[in-house]
């Protein structure tokens, strides 16, 4: 387990502990008894289509990085890599989503509710997985030379707090999906060749950059 991932899961680890410590009074409330619903906000910077040009914005970005940069330079793949990330955590996400069929806090006030039927999909949170999961192959890459890079994870730190404010989730819902998300980054960044990159024409890994 390299470094970076080691210093997420401990960072993850302290959040569940403090959300433990932090909710006492919601005990047995979902499976780790930190769930409770957030009063709803949907104004400023929590509003539902700012989350939504958030994730747009980020999967266009990692799509026209790798068409542009190509597959040959240390930042295109690193693009490549989010691509298979992001694909991976979405499509991870959506099939627990049909296995527990979780209410969302929308839907009901009580976080126990799993296995309730279609339009039940609250667990986990695919959006928060989605960007943790472009994030993370970058983190992971450029982190050594570029500390900064880290400030990253602010994205799906705000991505977490906006689908609790706008009662899409729950508490262990966003961090599930940034342990998919997490996990699904540090695989795509543990292979050398990018998949999807690999099954597509030879053309597209020299990228438009050295083409014009």
């Amino acid at each position: 387990m390299g470094q970076a991932l080691r210093k997420k899961v401990v960072r993850g680890g302290v959040i569940i502990w403090l959300a433990l410590f932090a909710s006492e009074s919601f005990a047995n409330n979902g499976p780790f008894g930190i769930d409770h619903r957030w009063h709803y906000d949907n104004s400023g910077i929590w509003k539902r289509s700012y989350q939504l040009d958030l994730l747009d914005t980020m999967i266009v970005g990692e799509f026209a990085g790798g068409l542009y940069e190509g597959g040959h330079n240390r930042l295109g793949r690193t693009y490549w890599q989010a691509i298979d990330s992001s694909i991976l955590a979405g499509a991870s996400a959506q099939v627990l989503k049909y296995v527990f069929t979780r209410a969302r806090p929308a839907q009901s006030n009580d976080p126990n509710k799993f296995f309730q039927g279609g339009s039940h999909y609250s667990f986990p949170s695919g959006e928060v997985a989605g960007v943790t999961s472009i994030v993370t192959p970058f983190v992971l890459e450029y982190r050594h030379e570029y500390p900064a890079i880290y400030a990253l994870e602010a994205l799906p730190l705000y991505d977490a707090v906006a689908r609790m404010k706008v009662q899409g989730h729950w508490q262990s819902d966003v961090l599930a999906g940034f342990a998919l998300g997490t996990l699904t980054g540090w695989y795509a960044h543990s292979r050398k060749h990018p998949f999807f990159l690999s099954i597509l024409p030879g053309g597209v890994a020299v990228g438009l950059k050295k083409r014009f």
